[in-house]
């Protein structure tokens, strides 16, 4: 069995068990993030019965507050699953996860496909693919002994902690915010825990959109009209406890919650 297949299948295990995942064995753990990202795409195709179909992309490490806490100074891409998408006032499983935290993320689902044979993107092209944004809170899940010790190759081919969404409402594009300005605020139990700008997102989340769109390309993958993607937290990720109520806020894109009970 190669290496590639026997490191999703010790990943995938790890997940439909929720079992914390310690270190991969030395002769299957990622060489590089390439690999990783090789590792994922076997992941995703061993856990499809389990998480549906997959309908988009996360974005990880894209402002300066992630980069830092996670040591990672660059993005990081994740899948989206159709059975992780949920609608604002979602009542989830405190259970169904490792140890669940939340980020204020803003999400865009795509009006046109981006083939990789358009590349390179910029951030002015991706724009135009845009049909609408939704404020979102992104569920990520610390799946691990120690994430500290994982390394970003494993963390990459672990699809980089996404554990699903929670969408607001739809706000199409021409009626969206300036979003470079537009100020958001992660919220518990009715206590403010976070804020950033859509600049903390590389400096815009179009920014977070091209850099996608230019990391498939490059393995020979695009991006699909209808597809979601969470172009990263403006804020540090909030670990919860079992009953915490979450809200996020954005100005222009309105408010999403959800609890954990």
């Amino acid at each position: 069995m190669d290496k590639i297949l026997a490191a999703a299948q010790n990943i995938a295990t790890a997940r439909r068990n929720r079992a914390p995942l310690a270190a991969l064995p030395p002769e299957l753990a990622p060489a590089d993030e390439a690999e990783g990202y090789q590792i994922q795409r076997a992941v995703h195709d061993l856990l499809l019965p389990q998480t549906g179909a997959l309908v988009g992309y996360k974005i990880g490490c894209t402002s300066p507050v992630m980069q830092e806490y996670l040591d990672i100074p660059h993005p990081c891409g994740g899948g989206v699953f159709a059975k992780g998408v949920h609608d604002s006032g979602a009542k989830l499983r405190f259970g169904d996860y490792v140890r669940v935290g939340v980020e204020c993320e803003i999400a865009v689902r795509l009006a046109r496909n981006l083939a990789p044979s358009e590349a390179p993107f910029t951030a002015e092209w991706v724009m135009e693919a845009i049909e609408a944004y939704h404020l979102a809170i992104e569920i990520v899940d610390d799946r691990y002994v120690k994430w500290e010790t994982m390394g970003a190759p494993t963390l990459v081919a672990d699809d980089f902690f996404a554990a699903g969404c929670v969408l607001g409402k739809a706000v199409a594009r021409t009626k969206a915010p300036d979003l470079l300005t537009a100020k958001g605020r992660a919220v518990v139990n009715g206590k403010e825990v976070g804020r950033g700008t859509g600049a903390d997102v590389l400096g815009h989340p179009h920014n977070a959109l091209a850099w996608l769109a230019n990391h498939l390309a490059e393995e020979g993958a695009g991006l699909h009209a209808g597809q979601i993607v969470l172009t990263g937290s403006l804020v540090k990720t909030v670990w919860l406890d079992q009953g915490d109520s979450v809200k996020m806020e954005l100005e222009g894109l309105g408010t999403v919650t959800a609890t954990f009970a």
